[in-house]
């Protein structure tokens, strides 16, 4: 399996977390998406999106989308519970992340991180829907350890992505003893260092 990604990438670094979890062989290519190596036409081949994490597998197809790619690769696994009502709950947190978490988190931090925005040049918008996430985890995580019962799975895998970098975002989260707590445990379930 080929896993085609850029390593300043959170929704690439799911799929990598996930295959060293679980072991599964892969080869990393890494790709600069500022650098337009995603709009190649040998990418586009692959990924007529052109984005990234895009993998090809053992038989040359190919998959794209952070969530969908990690929900393939764990399945079978104890990264997926065994119930079906609590697979649902995965796939809501899934969902959730992907909509109402990662385009204001992730994206305030490539503002600041690779556009070299301030904070004060932020949509306070996106501020504000920022902290709205991460209220919403606090919420959670203040009654359970993990987002669907007492052991991670891929909501965890998904939402630790940018989580565990908000700050580089302008997002304090002193506040958030829960998740700062289940920031650690999850990266310690991973074999994760602490973010930096």
């Amino acid at each position: 399996m080929k896993i085609y990604g850029d390593s300043n990438s959170g929704n690439c670094l799911k799929v990598k977390w996930v295959c060293d979890h679980l072991a599964l062989p892969y080869t990393w290519i890494e790709l600069d998406t500022l650098k337009g190596e995603t709009r190649t036409p040998e990418f586009l081949r692959l990924n007529g999106a052109g984005q990234v994490p895009t993998v090809v597998l053992d038989d040359g197809r190919t998959l794209a989308q952070s969530n969908s790619i990690i929900r393939y690769l764990a399945r079978g696994s104890d990264l997926i519970p065994a119930d079906a009502y609590d697979v649902a709950k995965m796939d809501e947190w899934l969902f959730w992340e992907q909509n109402s978490h990662e385009p204001f988190v992730a994206g305030c931090r490539f503002q600041m991180v690779y556009l070299g925005k301030p904070v004060s040049d932020l949509d306070p918008d996106k501020i504000k829907r920022g902290y709205s996430a991460l209220a919403r985890m606090e919420h959670h995580l203040a009654t359970a350890r993990f987002f669907v019962g007492d052991r991670l799975s891929l909501a965890d895998v998904a939402l630790l992505a940018y989580t565990r970098l908000a700050h580089e975002g302008g997002f304090h989260i002193d506040g958030y003893a829960a998740v700062r707590r289940w920031i650690g445990e999850a990266e310690h379930s991973l074999g994760l260092p602490p973010a930096r």
